[in-house]
């Protein structure tokens, strides 16, 4: 079997997709059932390992981060669900508001928080589908390692995979260190 396919857990790039069109399937379900927007939080794993102690306790912190935001600004939350699953923690919130004020106060999150950075924090909108941030006129996301998109670098391998681990892993290993 091809090293593309199988990460040294043994989890096949089909089972990722797998999990991907569940968590698909999930949100369409969540926007057909209370026809609100839906939060969808992943974490940004870049190479084999998408589940570690250290991914759960960065997801841990984004959770209570967006719980946070939702509980500040009243925004009724309808539903919420985390899965801590082998191809990496999952979370979903349906929430009784503007999508569009749901996608620039999590894309302020993302940017402002230290771990912010590894939060992919997608919303969905019922009647649109996926909200995005240049739907806000705000910029994509810029690499870890150098200032170019993030998507360009990614696609084009432009780093090697253990430099961007390392710095994924420095991001989250700073923050829990910093007390």
């Amino acid at each position: 079997m091809s090293e593309a396919l199988v990460d040294v857990e043994g989890i096949m790039l089909e089972t990722l997709l797998e999990a991907k069109e569940r968590r698909a399937c999930r949100q369409n379900s969540w926007l057909m059932k209370h026809q609100q927007p839906v939060i969808s939080l992943t974490l940004v794993t870049p190479g084999p390992v998408k589940d570690s102690i250290r991914y759960r306790n960065c997801m841990a912190v984004a959770i209570q981060a967006c719980d946070q935001l939702l509980w500040q600004r009243c925004w009724p939350v309808l539903e919420r669900q985390v899965l801590w699953l082998p191809t990496g923690a999952e979370a979903l919130w349906s929430v009784a508001h503007s999508a569009a004020e749901i996608k620039a106060a999590t894309v302020a999150l993302e940017q402002k928080h230290p771990l912010g950075r590894l939060w992919d924090m997608d919303v969905v909108c019922p009647d649109r589908g996926p909200v995005g941030r240049h739907s806000l006129d705000r910029p994509g996301r810029r690499c870890l390692l150098c200032d170019e998109p993030a998507h360009a670098c990614a696609r084009s391998r432009r780093h090697p995979l253990d430099e961007v681990i390392q710095r994924v892993e420095g991001l989250i290993d700073g923050w829990f260190a910093r007390d």
